[in-house]
């Protein structure tokens, strides 16, 4: 089985996630199954320096950076079909909110890049898994919100600590027609009438062991869906 992982970038604040993109392929490979990594190329939205969270002079395209993630291995959105894979996996890290879509400064009211919205609505379409971690249900909130698909899935939980403001998403993602549920670092949704997964990973305060459980329990339960 291959499953794509669609990578934004790399880098918490500018692009995807480095640990949840590490953990999510090497979940995919203790499953058993072959990632394929997928990504855009276009410039990210802009380019934070990570020690002190500022903006740089400086310009990057999301593909490159990715490609640092990926070990080079790593293929074009627009030469990946929903054929070519059996799921896909959305990690976590800004760049969901900034560079797939522009959530991060428009809200549910911003725009998704129309290369990242084909190819989710095409594998909901022909019933293929999507596994979105952290941030990125905002970027299959926004490829479907036009549809007559109706999610439901999580981004985390009010209920326990968070550096980011859960309700905030939580109304927003309601405010695309999308049904959530709370949940915590340790669990998981699942979505089985349009094979979403969705786990809320470093939406919640977390260490290591658990992201990486959360992380596996969600590629699991996306396999199962195939």
């Amino acid at each position: 089985m291959k499953i794509g992982v669609l990578l934004s970038g790399n880098g918490v604040y500018d692009g995807a996630e480095i640990h949840e993109s590490v953990f999510t392929l090497l979940a995919i490979a203790e499953a058993g199954h072959e990632p394929v990594c997928i990504g855009v190329d276009k410039d990210q939205h802009h380019v934070i320096n990570h020690l002190n969270g500022e903006p740089q002079n400086e310009t990057r395209n999301m593909m490159v950076e990715a490609a640092r993630i990926a070990r080079g291995e790593i293929t074009e959105i627009n030469d990946i079909a929903p054929a070519d894979i059996d799921a896909l996996v959305i990690p976590g890290g800004f760049g969901s909110a900034k560079n797939f879509t522009n959530w991060a400064f428009e809200g549910p009211e911003g725009t998704i890049l129309p290369e990242v919205k084909l190819l989710l609505v095409n594998m909901i379409n022909v019933g293929k898994p999507i596994i979105a971690l952290c941030v990125s249900p905002v970027v299959v909130a926004k490829a479907l919100e036009d549809s007559n698909i109706k999610t439901f899935m999580t981004i985390g939980s009010d209920q326990a600590a968070s550096d980011y403001d859960i309700k905030g998403f939580v109304d927003g993602l309601t405010q695309t027609g999308v049904a959530t549920t709370m949940k915590l670092a340790n669990e998981i949704n699942v979505d089985r009438v349009n094979k979403i997964v969705t786990a809320p990973c470093y939406m919640m305060k977390s260490d290591l062991i658990t992201l990486r459980n959360n992380i596996a329990n969600a590629i699991n339960a996306g396999i199962e869906l195939v």
